[in-house]
């Protein structure tokens, strides 16, 4: 989730919340731009819903595309870290061999120092880079790669165990109205490396959530229940050691 400078001037924190309550959120990994949107959420201490925050490394919306060589990044980040509440650093886009950048390079081990995930939005090369400068490090996969092949993604679960999916904007997670069959093969052999994600990376997005959550609950539906749950919501709080 991410609750941005723009969604704040139309979506209160108070409405926020009766929003994921209503539509039976319980958790949330909070990303925002700035990373202030996120500390309102946690300010409102919701007491039936646990907010993970995670720590963007954008300022304004241009960072997205040079954070990673931006050296006035590199200080903001590290004065945020100080704040010591982040779980993880992200969501972040990066792409190809950007991954090379020094500064991505120190984030990634820095986040295995401090065993912090890091939240990626980037191609599967850009993600094997990163796994490579920092092996061992825990990555969210935004999108588990938007359009990479689900062959690519299944064997790249096989070979990065710290790898972990999130599923928003995978426009091929059915066939046909149904669960797609490569698919259900993924979930089903790795029940516990599955995230689902609203991604409200605009404003229009939060309109849409009741609609994103009813999607995965239709989705979720077709697989074992001990499965479904694990994805919907298990995964995250064993991750973030939430109750």
């Amino acid at each position: 989730m991410h609750y941005n400078l723009e969604a704040r001037a139309t979506w209160s924190p108070q409405q926020v919340i009766a929003l994921w309550r209503h539509v039976g959120i319980k958790a949330v990994l909070a990303t925002s731009r700035p990373n202030e949107g996120t500390l309102d959420l946690m300010a409102q201490k919701a007491p039936d819903i646990k907010i993970v925050p995670f720590l963007r490394p954008y300022r304004v919306q241009p960072d997205r595309h040079d954070w990673f060589v931006n050296p006035e990044v590199e200080v903001f980040v590290g004065k945020e870290l100080r704040r010591g509440i982040y779980r993880g650093i992200g969501e972040f886009h990066i792409f190809g061999k950007d991954a090379d950048a020094p500064y991505m390079i120190k984030i990634a081990r820095l986040a295995r120092a401090k065993d912090l995930y890091l939240h990626a939005h980037s191609d599967e090369d850009a993600i094997e880079r990163i796994l490579h400068h920092a092996p061992g490090v825990k990555l969210i996969w935004a999108h588990t790669g938007m359009s990479t092949s689900l062959d690519k993604v299944e064997a790249m679960f096989a070979l990065y165990p710290n790898l972990v999916g999130e599923l928003s904007y995978r426009g091929d997670l059915e066939q046909d109205g149904k669960l797609h069959p490569q698919w259900k093969r993924l979930f089903l052999r790795y029940p516990d490396r599955f995230v689902v994600g609203t991604d409200t990376w605009v404003t229009q997005r939060w309109d849409e959530v009741g609609q994103l959550i009813a999607f995965y609950r239709r989705m979720l539906s077709e697989l074992p229940a001990d499965v479904a749950e694990r994805i919907a919501y298990k995964n995250g709080f064993a991750m973030f050691g939430l109750q």
